[in-house]
């Protein structure tokens, strides 16, 4: 009966917590350009990544005809990991579409309510140069817990499942004084959130639309999540995305394609 109240607890609280969680990566520092397939290799690191056609940087007018926007544009294909560790997959390609597919599986598979699981993950893929990163993380999910009335350390909830998912993403590439260009990506990330429990098959009131933004560079034959303060520096945000938004279109938004 505990369990099942702290369940109802966390789930009431879900959309508050996305938005805390959110901001507690972005104020963490992890920080996102060019979109190509996912197998479109970078691994020789003497060429840039290639960019799609640049959208039009004029706004739409009125009788303008139909203007472009994300969910007209042709979606983003992410990669297919090659392996997992501590709970995170890994194994994505050295190439664009490699960095954005790295940063939308970390997110989607994200322990934020559960920070012993959350560290483990983080100490996979966050880069040895993130210095203090990870204990800056597993303080703020210790501080959400607390805050829906969960011991300060401990699992998510006993019959709560939480799920995300990524629908756009907004990149760019980050200069770098020690690596080729392409191999730090700043990926903004658009994503849902939802909540069940086994006596509540379906969310009624799930996160819709929020936003968070990751950092992500190639080091050790692997894309990791990075908080230095040269790439943090380069962060810039990006307009509100909407699928029918000719704004969000010209800001370079596009959407993520799942496997089906």
């Amino acid at each position: 009966m505990n369990s099942d109240r702290k369940a109802r607890k966390a789930k009431l609280t879900l959309a508050a917590l996305g938005v805390l969680v959110a901001a507690a990566l972005v104020g963490g520092g992890l920080v996102a350009y060019s979109m190509v397939g996912p197998n479109e290799s970078n691994a020789t690191g003497d060429k840039a990544p290639s960019s799609p056609a640049k959208p039009s940087s004029t706004a739409p007018t009125a009788g303008s005809g139909a203007a472009m926007t994300p969910e007209k544009a042709k979606k983003v294909p992410l990669s297919v990991p090659t392996g997992q560790a501590n709970g995170v997959s890994t194994g994505f390609p050295h190439s664009p579409g490699g960095a954005i597919s790295a940063a939308v599986y970390f997110w989607e598979e994200y322990a934020w309510l559960d920070d012993q699981k959350a560290r483990q993950q983080l100490e996979a893929v966050v880069s040895p140069d993130a210095t203090g990163y990870v204990d800056e993380q597993i303080s703020e999910i210790r501080k959400i817990r607390e805050g829906v009335d969960l011991p300060t350390s401990g699992g998510t909830p006993a019959g709560l499942t939480i799920t995300t998912t990524v629908q756009a993403v907004r990149v760019r590439s980050l200069k770098s004084d020690d690596l080729p260009r392409g191999d730090v990506v700043h990926v903004w990330m658009s994503f849902d959130r939802y909540a069940t429990t086994p006596k509540k098959a379906t969310d009624d009131d799930p996160i819709k639309g929020d936003t968070a933004d990751l950092i992500v560079k190639w080091q050790d034959g692997a894309w990791k999540l990075t908080n230095e303060p040269q790439y943090w520096a380069q962060r810039t945000f990006p307009v509100a995305y909407a699928p029918d938004s000719p704004f969000a279109w010209n800001d370079l938004w596009l959407q993520v394609r799942h496997e089906d």
